[in-house]
């Protein structure tokens, strides 16, 4: 455990930082400056010619991090930490090798009850690093996800015609299996897949959704009144290539740059029912589901990490950049405005489009408004990992 001297000095970093700026704005105009009596003594040649701190730099197989000062975390010090504590601990069930000892502390003492006191806990702990990539980049860049939220229908009724399908018994033998086009459009295909669908839906686009986002939840709702939610969760997919709708709506000139937000695509596809698969038969890659119970309607889906997700506090990383259960402080905006989003969160999963040094997925949680954030978002992102401050990750 730190010394009460170290945590004093944390305790005044920690301040200072939050004052930092009440005290800039509040200053009074400076004054001119009273001239000495006798001149001050010249700087020394030694302290003139005095190298720049070497600051220590950890390796990664996609990032390189570099040791930084607390103090160089935008914001840091004015978020609500104490709500990290949850997906902390979720991630402590599975500690990340190095964690242990750090995890072992934030199971066993009282979770903070103050944003000061959790920002305190971190600082005690934890040393951040600046995340860049291996040439040195800084920025990178901060999209949004989320788990969708629908109705559906055990039997196809109505609107509810569209299945939603679990893994074939074939799938790891045909590889790459059948596209998107031949599964929703081809006799003999569809035949041999009748028994697999778990569910209906109402709408094509609903399904490209949940599958894009990996997972997501369906109510059931019976003639008898009485409803029941379930997860979906992914199961597999059919190893083709992803393709971004939104991209190709773009690309024929029918969107416009920046304007592939899913509202947006929801629109373009109200307005043009004619030509709906067309537009999705473009992605021929299709994702497949096994459905779980969903006892607490709380609770996230689960990461790559294997622990349920926190909205607004989980992310997904590329976990050769960012180890799974590494807490991340992020610096960019809110989707479609200059505000400042700066915050604590967790790493805690990934997605095939998630590559690269300085790269985060921001997990909204689940519903219409979750959908709206998370396809609105593509912002410009800093990071810092924070990690153990116990010597043991390897150094260069």
């Amino acid at each position: 455990m730190s010394s009460p001297s170290r945590v004093g000095r944390l305790r005044g970093s920690l301040a200072a930082l939050a004052i930092l700026g009440l005290l800039a704005a509040c200053a009074a105009p400076p004054t001119p400056p009273v001239k000495p009596s006798t001149p001050p003594p010249a700087a020394t040649p030694a302290l003139e010619e005095q190298a720049p701190r070497q600051r220590q730099v950890l390796l990664r197989e996609r990032s390189r991090w570099v040791a930084a000062d607390w103090s160089e975390l935008p914001g840091w010090g004015q978020d609500r930490a104490t709500e990290l504590w949850p997906a902390l601990l979720q991630s402590c069930a599975r500690p990340a090798p190095g964690w242990a000892a750090v995890c072992a502390r934030a199971r066993m003492e009282p979770p903070p009850t103050d944003d000061t006191s959790a920002s305190l806990w971190l600082m005690q702990h934890l040393r951040p690093y600046r995340v860049e990539s291996l040439e040195g980049e800084a920025q990178g860049l901060l999209t949004g996800y989320f788990e969708p939220q629908l109705e559906a229908t055990r039997r196809p009724q109505g609107a509810f015609k569209v299945p939603v399908l679990g893994a074939p018994a074939d799938l790891q033998q045909r590889r790459p299996y059948f596209t998107r086009q031949q599964i929703e459009s081809e006799p003999a295909v569809k035949a041999r897949l009748r028994e697999r669908e778990l569910a209906y839906l109402d709408d094509p686009l609903d399904l490209l959704v949940l599958q894009i986002q990996g997972s997501g939840r369906v109510r059931f709702s019976s003639l008898d009144g009485s409803q029941q939610w379930v997860r979906l969760a992914f199961a597999g997919h059919n190893d083709h290539p992803y393709q971004s709708i939104g991209k190709t709506l773009i690309e024929r000139g029918e969107l416009r740059p920046g304007e592939a937000s899913w509202p947006q695509i929801r629109d373009w596809l109200r307005r043009n029912p004619q030509r709906s698969n067309e537009l999705l038969w473009t992605n021929p890659r299709y994702v497949f589901f096994r459905e779980e119970a969903l006892p607490d309607l709380n609770l996230g889906p689960r990461g790559a990490q294997g622990v349920p997700l926190t909205p607004g506090r989980s992310v997904a990383v590329d976990r050769n950049s960012v180890p799974y259960g590494t807490p991340v402080w992020l610096d960019a905006s809110e989707p479609l405005s200059s505000q400042p989003l700066r915050r604590l969160a967790m790493a805690q999963d990934t997605g095939s489009a998630i590559v690269g040094a300085v790269r985060a997925d921001y997990f909204w949680g689940w519903g219409r408004e979750a959908e709206t954030q998370a396809g609105r978002m593509k912002q410009p992102l800093r990071l810092w990992a924070l990690w153990p401050d116990d010597g043991t990750a390897t150094s260069r």
